[in-house]
């Protein structure tokens, strides 16, 4: 059992990490997963959690959290009219597909595997972050269907694997086809809607029945750790909003990139 100091550490290195995750969610349009799994993961970790569900719990509750997170961002970009609406509109099957493919796979694959999966596309977000280019194309506008509906798919499916709001994903999607930066970072709230809600349900199911699971969870769901992470991301999320469209993010992508490398290679250490 962990000590009470620990426990004193613990709460407050999830408050920091809700509160930055609320921020990351409106500055960047993402959920902040690959803020929020590494806390949970460490946190389960003190509380005893057996290894062999510990990271499906924290990818589960990291969707659970992203709920209201990726709402209120959502809620707050548009009043500013800045996300595509028809982008949204189309995805409303196909991520959710995705997602319902990841609940799936997330049922089958062990603990091992739930990590290498989240290090190793945190390790590629991490490089994109750093190494991205504005003027970085693939085309002057997003291509039609069949093909966009797939990348919809794949942005949830992949997204709800690793426990986040898929907005890294979309924006790099949306920008590497010429739409604006402040367009993309405006979809990519709602599509973290569209990714988490689902995913909540689909990780509920995932987990049910499961031996090992920490107090007052329902499947790979911990209620506790969203109850005191979710009202701290939602109020932090309109700041993010507010910076986002007022500061060129540069400099903050690649402090965002590095992040993502180092949680990346603490999981791949874990594995060996």
């Amino acid at each position: 059992m962990p000590s009470y100091d620990e426990l004193i550490w613990l709460l407050l290195a999830l408050a920091l990490a809700g509160s930055v995750a609320g921020f990351l969610a409106g500055l960047f349009g993402i959920g902040g997963g690959a803020i929020l799994v590494p806390a949970f993961y460490q946190a389960f970790a003190l509380a005893d959690v057996p290894e062999a569900v510990r990271m499906h719990v924290a990818v589960g509750t990291s969707l659970a959290v992203i709920v209201p997170t990726s709402l209120r961002s959502f809620l707050s970009h548009r009043k500013r009219d800045a996300a595509d609406l028809a982008l949204l509109k189309q995805w409303m099957l196909a991520v959710p597909f995705g997602v319902l493919l990841a609940s799936v796979i997330a049922a089958s694959v062990s603990s091992a595997g739930m990590r290498a999966i989240f290090a190793i596309i945190t390790l590629l977000l991490g490089i994109r972050m750093v190494l991205n280019r504005q003027n970085w194309r693939l085309g002057d506008d997003l291509p039609g269907n069949p093909w966009r509906a797939i990348v919809g798919a794949v942005i949830g499916m992949v997204s709800a694997l690793m426990g986040v709001g898929g907005g890294v994903m979309n924006n790099t999607f949306m920008t590497l086809y010429g739409r604006p930066v402040h367009q993309a970072v405006a979809t990519s709230a709602g599509i973290g809607v569209l990714i988490s809600a689902p995913g909540l349900v689909g990780y509920i199911w995932a987990g049910w029945g499961e031996a090992g699971l920490p107090l007052l969870s329902t499947g790979f769901i911990n209620w506790i750790a969203v109850a005191m992470m979710a009202p701290l991301s939602m109020l932090f999320a309109p700041l993010g909003v507010m910076v986002a469209h007022a500061l060129d993010k540069r400099h903050l992508e690649i402090a965002f990139g590095i992040f993502l490398l180092t949680v990346a290679a603490r999981f791949i250490y874990s594995l060996l």
